[in-house]
Formats: C-alpha cells, sequence, structure tokens
C-alpha cells in the first residue's frame, strides 16, 4: 500500500506531502486542487513505468496540456525547471522522481533529471543530477523490475503505481452512446465497458467458492429500489430502437413496478444513478481491477441519501476486496461524509482548500473530542459541518 505522497512544482501543488489510507476521499472547493492531487499520482505513475509523454498521462486519465499548464506557476514563488514526485510503501520502499519538460521548445517525452529507488537503507536505483544532454527520456526504475524478482518491495511499489489509474465515468460513455477514449481494465475510464465487466463480475462470482463477491454484488440492488434484477445480454434488437448506437453487449435491468413482458429496459433507458452505482461497485470489487485508483467525482448523478448509502457500502467493499485494494474519491456531495466510517483508520477524509498564495493544501479530518463536541452541540452531521465551514474544503462565497 501506498503509506506517503508527495508533489512539489506541479499545477497547484507546490510543497504538498499527505500520508495516505485505505480509503482517501478529498472534499473541497471547485478548483481547490482535488484533482490536481490524482493527476500528481498519475504522472508519478507513468514515471515508474519508464516513460512520461502524452499516450502515457492520458492512459492513465491524466488531462493533457502544455508544459507551462503542469507546472506550478506563482506570483510569489518561482517556477522550477522540474517537478518533484515520491511515493513511500508501507513496507518501506521509497520511489523518487524529478521531471524536465522545458516551457520553451518542450519535447513529446519528459526527461529525468534524478531517479530514486530504495528499500529502507538500502539504496536499489539512485541517479544524480546530470546536465540537460544527459536527461533520459527512458526512466531507469521500471527496468529494474527485471531484476528484482516479484517478491521485492521496490517490486510492489513500481507495479502499484504502474497500474494506476484515475476512473472518471460520464452518463453518455455509461450508457453506451459514445466510445470509451480509454479502454482500461476492468471498464475503461470512463465507463464505456460497464457490461462487459459486469458480464465479468458474473463469472468471478462463480468461481468464489467463499460466496462473499456474490454477496457483495447482491447488495448493489439494495441501493437501488426500482431495480428487480439486472444483467448482460448480447441481444439489444429488442430492448433499444435502430436509432440508438449499440455496443456487442449492453446491460438489461427489469423494473419491479412494470408489467412483466414490458419491463426490461438497458443502459440507454435506465436511471443513470444505477450505472454510477454498478461502476463504483466494480472498481471496488473486480479482482481484476487495479489495486490502486481513483475515482474522480464519485458522487455524480445521485441523490444526497443515495450517496450517503453508496459511500457506506462502497467503504465496505473496498475493505472486503483484501488488503490489496487502495482508493482516492473526490466528492462535492455533503452527503458522502456521512457515510464515511472515520473511526476506522483505513478510512481517512481530507479536506483541500487554497492558501493566500494559491497553493492547494490538503488537511485531514478526524473526528476528535473537539470536532464530535462540536456536533453535539449543534446536533449536525458531518455534512453539515462542512457546508457550514467548520472543517474546511469549501468556497469563500
Amino acid at each position: 500500500m501506498i503509506r506517503e505522497f508527495k508533489a512539489a512544482g506541479f499545477k497547484s501543488l507546490n510543497d504538498l506531502t499527505i500520508e495516505l489510507g485505505r480509503i482517501n476521499v478529498f472534499v473541497g472547493a471547485n478548483g481547490s486542487g482535488k484533482s490536481n492531487v490524482l493527476e500528481a499520482i498519475g504522472l508519478l505513475s507513468a514515471a515508474a513505468s519508464g516513460r512520461v509523454d502524452d499516450e502515457s498521462l492520458s492512459r492513465r486519465g491524466v488531462r493533457l496540456g502544455l508544459p507551462r499548464l503542469y507546472k506550478t506557476s506563482f506570483k510569489s514563488t518561482k517556477t522550477l525547471p522540474h517537478i518533484r514526485l515520491s511515493a513511500i510503501s508501507d513496507d518501506s520502499a521509497l520511489y523518487q522522481v524529478a521531471l524536465l519538460n522545458p516551457l520553451t521548445d518542450p519535447k513529446p517525452a519528459w526527461s529525468y533529471k534524478t531517479e530514486r529507488l530504495d528499500v529502507g537503507d538500502q539504496k536499489v536505483l539512485g541517479s544524480g543530477v546530470r546536465t540537460p544532454k544527459e536527461h533520459p527520456e527512458r526512466g531507469l526504475a521500471a527496468l529494474k523490475l527485471v531484476e528484482l524478482g516479484e517478491e521485492h518491495p521496490a517490486t510492489h511499489l513500481l507495479t502499484r503505481l504502474q497500474n494506476y489509474a484515475i476512473y472518471c465515468p460520464n452518463t453518455p460513455t455509461l450508457r453506451g452512446m459514445i466510445p470509451d477514449q480509454q479502454q482500461r481494465t476492468p471498464l475503461g475510464l470512463f465507463g464505456g465497458g460497464l457490461a462487459e465487466a459486469l458480464r465479468y463480475m458474473g463469472a468471478a462470482t462463480a468461481f468464489d467458492d467463499s460466496g462473499r463477491l456474490d454477496d457483495q454484488m447482491a447488495s448493489v440492488l439494495d441501493l437501488i429500489d426500482w431495480i428487480k434484477s439486472y444483467g448482460v445480454t448480447a441481444r439489444s434488437e429488442a430492448l433499444l430502437s435502430a436509432s440508438v448506437p449499440r455496443q456487442s453487449e449492453v446491460i438489461r435491468f427489469t423494473d419491479r413496478f412494470m408489467a412483466e413482458g414490458r419491463n426490461a429496459l438497458t443502459a440507454y433507458d435506465a436511471s443513470e444513478g444505477a450505472l454510477y452505482i454498478i461502476f463504483a461497485a466494480i472498481l471496488a470489487l473486480a479482482p481484476i481491477a487495479p489495486s490502486f485508483l481513483a475515482i474522480d467525482n464519485i458522487d455524480q448523478a445521485l441523490n444526497p441519501r443515495l450517496a450517503r448509502q453508496l459511500m457506506e457500502n462502497f467503504c465496505q467493499w473496498v475493505l472486503a476486496a483484501g488488503k490489496n485494494r487502495q482508493v482516492l474519491c473526490t466528492t462535492h456531495n455533503p452527503a458522502m461524509l456521512d457515510g464515511l466510517p472515520l473511526d476506522d483508520d483505513r478510512v481517512r477524509l481530507f479536506t483541500v482548500d487554497r492558501n493566500n498564495e494559491g497553493h492547494t493544501q490538503v488537511r485531514r479530518i478526524q473526528i476528535d473530542d473537539r470536532l464530535a463536541a462540536l456536533s453535539k452541540k449543534k446536533d449536525w452531521p458531518l455534512s453539515r459541518l462542512w457546508v457550514e465551514g467548520y472543517i474546511g474544503g469549501v468556497p469563500n462565497v
């Protein structure tokens, strides 16, 4: 698991350190830098894979831009020539990199100014500062995996970073109206492979002798009151208009309130909230999902009460998936906070703000005696305390 992440010089992250848990939820005003945190990890992920360019960044869900948009640009702070990123695992493996891509005459691929890979006091890889002509466009740490072996702590850290991705579902893609721009396992970064992923989950539950995965997927129905059943079908002609774009497989819902024979719906016709819930459940539970991933705006299209219950279930799903699964989420929905079991140290809430100089500041929120007393005194849940400005992460309006 990634225990600590640091970023300096990336977008609004001037100098940032975050201590991560298993489930990490970031709340804050629009433009405060929540997505920047996710994308900084995406940049480190690309570096750990050995090459940083538009293709490797896009594959991880990082928004593409010019070098001047990736680097910090504050009035009060000098812009450094490099972006510095690092991650430490819970077994003391460290990967650190400083990346270069000049503001003028940028190259297709970024170059590595320095790169470091350690395990505790053991130096696995270290490269000092090089002259501009010596900056390579290929990272060396990714090549070290061949030598280290599968059980080496540095291998665990690098592979976890390499497989990282930012998932950001949107309704047209979930409905199958437009193709997914990035077909990442298990369902595409934007949800275009939702039907195929759901079929995979059906097969995975059949091979799960414990029955836990089947129970967890069945709990999705508890969140969507109008669904009698759901599954995947390859025959969509009778369910979709000929004018609607279709994929080879579509999700089929049956509505428990409608008459038999006329109660079948596809992802195109059904409530979009059901699609977002299934999307989140698959990322939390699928054995083939990345062990380290992010979901940007996990609360999309959800009623506040449903959002709260989804977050409660989502935490249960992720923690039930074993210690290998680690997730970061952003949200703007206050109700999500009330679904977080913050008495469990594996689940962490962070507020994101920008200080007077514009630097993104991330602060972990814990239910200490002061916050508990305030909640009791006002008879407010955590969501209300957030909206009223008692824990930060709100706009100055």
